[in-house]
């Protein structure tokens, strides 16, 4: 009979402390990683001269290599001025201030160098185990590793660290001991570290979300607008389905004696336009929400703009209407995202530039129809108000859903232009053509 033994919270504990010190201070020690140069957008770094830029990205690099050559010239200076043990003092000195340089390309490595070193150095110093020298380069070192880690990492140095001075205080009682300095300030300055990491990444953390939340915003916005779109095409096409299976149904009754052939030809198209309708309704009718309730009233078309400038006239925007070209009627997916253009145009001048006058220009042309929206500068003590700025996008995906062009953007004189042209097939103009005459 096999029992299961189930680990204790405190070994699953322990088993990932070891497991978090093999990941951070064990594996991968001698991988190469320069340290990165500051980036010039940076809140301080932006607001230098250009001239200045180039060279203050590199202040990290440029810190860690004054202090390191500082400790160097002190532990030259004290080798040669108290020490007995003349040029093994001498490199000595040279092994703190390449442990501390180290960090700039193989970090992990650097604090093994430096806790491997701690020894050596200490034999050929009068503070225990750390001289002034070795104890500015070692705390340098603890400070970059755990700037370019993490803080469980600074949590892990910090705990060698001190275990290493306490093993090697015990051998030299005699000696003045720096470790409970070493731990003190360590211990204060890897905590400034961690609380600056941890304060980095929660910003980049708000920053990626702020991030998601706009993309999501944007494509939930522009399913939304897609969804309006499907609805309203979708009564576009029904409307018109349902005029053929009734024409196609009450043909056969308005012709006296019609051949067989002709009855069933007529059958055909209303079975057809039927499946058709209800295949549609099918698949454009799960856009609808549960709640949403076809429009009793048509849908606009470019008859109705003047009704629509008559409205924002009362809001105090003024405008002017231009038409050129032979009117005519055109498709009603094609009248209606026109009316819905010059709509959405008119409702971002009253947004954005309050006090502005528009000018919608329409302009029939044998290829389709082009609109025109342009309205100037704001005016007056009103302030615009602030959108989401979801309005173009609207426009541009009514444009693609029917093949046309699309331009917006600033004037010369400050104000904004919006330009669409929609095309209307040339077979349906001359299939037009052929029955007017």
């Amino acid at each position: 009979m096999t029992e299961t033994k189930t680990r204790s919270p405190e070994h699953r504990v322990a088993a990932g402390a070891i497991e978090g010190l093999r990941q951070d201070l064990f594996q991968n020690v001698l991988d190469y990683r320069p340290l990165s140069p500051l980036g010039t957008d940076g809140p301080v770094i932006r607001r230098l001269p250009k001239s200045f830029r180039k060279g203050v990205v590199w202040f990290p690099h440029a810190v860690v290599g004054v202090v390191a050559l500082i400790s160097l010239m002190e532990g030259v200076f004290a080798a040669n001025t108290y020490s007995p043990f003349g040029m093994v003092t001498v490199v000595t000195a040279f092994l703190p201030a390449v442990a501390l340089m180290m960090t700039l390309v193989r970090p992990v490595l650097a604090f093994w160098v430096s806790i491997a070193i701690t020894p050596l150095v200490a034999a050929t110093s009068s503070d225990w185990p750390w001289g002034a020298s070795a104890f500015a380069c070692h705390l340098g070192v603890l400070v970059v590793v755990a700037a370019r880690t993490r803080p469980r990492t600074a949590a892990w140095m910090w705990l060698i660290t001190l275990f290493v001075g306490s093993a090697l205080g015990n051998f030299a009682a005699a000696y003045s001991s720096s470790s409970e300095p070493m731990a003190v300030a360590s211990a204060l300055a890897l905590l400034l570290v961690a609380l600056v990491q941890v304060r980095r990444d929660a910003q980049r953390e708000v920053t990626v979300q702020r991030t998601v939340t706009a993309v999501e915003r944007d494509r939930r916005t522009l399913l939304e607008e897609r969804t309006t779109i499907a609805r309203e095409l979708h009564d576009v096409v029904a409307h018109h389905m349902s005029v053929v299976a009734i024409q196609a149904e009450a043909a056969p009754y308005r012709v006296e004696n019609p051949p067989p052939e002709l009855e069933q030809a007529f059958v055909t198209i209303r079975e057809n336009a039927v499946a058709a309708l209800t295949e549609l309704r099918r698949v454009l009718g799960v856009v609808r929400a549960e709640d949403y309730e076809a429009p009793d009233a048509p849908q606009p078309t470019l008859a109705e703009i003047d009704r629509l400038l008559d409205n924002v006239r009362e809001t105090g925007l003024e405008t002017e209407k231009t038409v050129t070209g032979a009117v005519r009627e055109l498709p009603q997916g094609v009248e209606l995202s026109a009316y819905r253009i010059v709509q959405e145009a008119l409702s971002n001048t009253l947004r954005h530039a309050p006090g502005a006058a528009a000018k919608v220009e329409l302009g029939y042309v044998l290829g389709g129809l082009g609109v025109r929206v342009v309205n100037g500068p704001a005016r007056g003590l009103v302030k615009p108000s602030p959108g989401a700025g979801h309005g173009i996008t609207g426009m541009r995906e009514r444009v693609a859903m029917l093949d046309g062009e699309m331009t917006a953007g600033s004037t010369q004189d400050g104000g904004y232009e919006v330009a669409v042209f929609l095309p209307v097939p040339a077979q349906r103009s001359e299939a037009e053509d052929g029955e007017g005459a």
